[in-house]
């Protein structure tokens, strides 16, 4: 059974949705006009101080919903209960979806995303964020499991760049890149040990990039799922880079 056009387009825009949380963070959200918000979580347990009577305001300035919960159903819609500050916000970002839905409406075309495997500081996702985005890299592939998940540490890493880059989840990492390698992707696997370089792939090809964690690289399973390994030239006896720095790289191979 075909899913009707009126599912495919609701499904999508509940896949846009992004939450964040804490105080700070959603203030500095609301108080930025290009950002579509949906809606405001609110704990009903909250002090009325100066930053909730300013969230509550703008809120009011938007025509914004404000759901309210208990502790426990804001820590639901939080995901964070020890660090949501009883306050969360839905944000319907248009360039934040599914890795499958990309891949579905983009097919036979040429892309180049970097997907991450087990990348688990806060602050090296933030910066690969704000590095693809700057660099212009087509989306970025991240897993539910086994990355850091978009916290105010992420937020504050990437400066502001999260809201403009097309961020493409997943459940799992494998089986997604076996999809794109189907839809004749190359797949390329940083790797110390690889024998080509960096610079022998072009960009006239879908490309995905897949960076791996910041101790032990890219997973075997992972790794399974790659068409090719492609390592950066060391000089000085220097084994490797930190994996944002890598992202840099990637992102920018082209641009000077």
């Amino acid at each position: 059974m075909t899913d009707s056009p009126e599912y495919l387009k609701k499904r999508a825009f509940f896949d846009s949705l992004l939450t964040i949380y804490g105080r700070k963070p959603v203030l500095e959200a609301l108080e930025d006009p290009s950002l579509p918000v949906h809606k405001l979580h609110l704990a009903e347990s909250n002090r009325k101080d100066a930053l909730i009577s300013r969230i509550e305001a703008l809120a009011a300035e938007r025509k914004l919903e404000i759901a309210w919960w208990d502790r426990k159903g804001l820590s639901r819609i939080s995901k964070n209960s020890r660090q949501d500050q009883g306050v969360a916000l839905d944000l319907a970002l248009p360039k934040y979806g599914r890795a499958e839905t990309y891949l579905r409406e983009h097919a036979g075309s040429n892309y180049q995303l970097l997907a991450l495997d087990g990348i688990t500081n806060p602050q090296n996702l933030g910066m690969i964020i704000r590095s693809a985005c700057a660099g212009g890299i087509d989306g970025i592939i991240l897993p539910q499991k086994g990355c850091a998940q978009i916290d105010p540490l992420v937020i504050k890493a990437s400066v502001g760049t999260l809201f403009k880059t097309r961020l493409l989840r997943c459940e799992q990492l494998a089986p997604v890149l076996r999809d794109f390698a189907r839809d004749n992707a190359r797949v390329c696997a940083l790797s110390s040990h690889a024998s080509d370089t960096l610079a022998d792939i072009d960009s006239d090809h879908p490309t995905i990039f897949v960076l791996g964690n910041e101790t032990h690289g890219v997973s075997d399973a992972v790794a399974d799922a790659c068409t090719h390994r492609l390592r950066i030239p060391m000089q000085n006896g220097v084994e490797s880079l930190n994996v944002a720095v890598t992202a840099a790289l990637i992102s920018f191979r082209n641009q000077l």
